[in-house]
């Protein structure tokens, strides 16, 4: 219908003033929605867009008395690569926001490469957990051998220092989608250890021990 009356026409088949109004409310809000969904879809962000790898070389310095890389010096090296990896997601300052299940499994020697990966396994909101897989190299017998593994935490930061919102995370292979999935439930496991969730709140830790009775 056209609704530009010109000539002769009958005035009651008119739209009234408030049907245009809510008409076009109606079209606009539609509109809205889609450019919000266009846009989240655009925010997000591949894992392998932050992926990082980072290369050190153990010194005498890096060392204990057994010729073995000390653990606090190691920590402190995942925490950069960690931290350089949170940032490139977000392309904000972050800062590291909490540290749990670090687990040693060999120890790396003197005069081998530490090889650290780092890769966002889920954001929420304004934090992104951050996994690390630590790999030592002997690169005079030419081997290498799996040494640590942990999960960091970091949040986002605004220019007033304040937390800020982070892209989603978009897993793409099997590996990334399994990480994808279970750090709901380690987020959660630390919230409770943290005394900001109460354990009965917890539905995904509370559905993996339902589900494996």
């Amino acid at each position: 219908m056209n609704f530009l009356c010109q000539g002769d026409c009958n005035s009651d088949l008119l739209p009234s003033p408030f049907l245009i109004v809510f008409a076009s409310c109606f079209a606009n809000l539609a509109l809205c929605r889609i450019f919000v969904f266009i846009f989240a879809g655009m925010n997000a962000k591949k894992i392998s867009d932050s992926k990082n790898q980072m290369n050190e070389l153990v010194l005498p310095n890096d060392t204990n008395t057994f010729g073995n890389l000390m653990g606090g010096r190691l920590m402190y090296w995942m925490d950069i690569a960690a931290a350089y990896c949170a940032a490139k997601h977000c392309s904000a300052p972050v800062v590291t926001a909490s540290v749990d299940n670090i687990s040693f499994k060999n120890p790396i020697k003197l005069g081998h490469y530490v090889h650290i990966e780092a890769s966002v396994t889920r954001a929420f909101n304004t934090s992104m957990e951050i996994h690390l897989r630590v790999r030592g190299e002997d690169t005079l017998h030419q081997f290498t051998y799996e040494s640590n593994e942990a999960y960091f935490t970091f949040v986002a930061l605004d220019p007033n220092d304040k937390p800020r919102t982070v892209p989603e995370v978009v897993p793409e292979t099997e590996e990334e989608k399994k990480l994808f999935d279970g750090a709901l439930r380690r987020r959660q496991l630390r919230l409770i250890l943290a005394g900001k969730m109460k354990p009965k709140d917890a539905t995904e830790l509370k559905a993996l021990f339902v589900n494996s009775e």
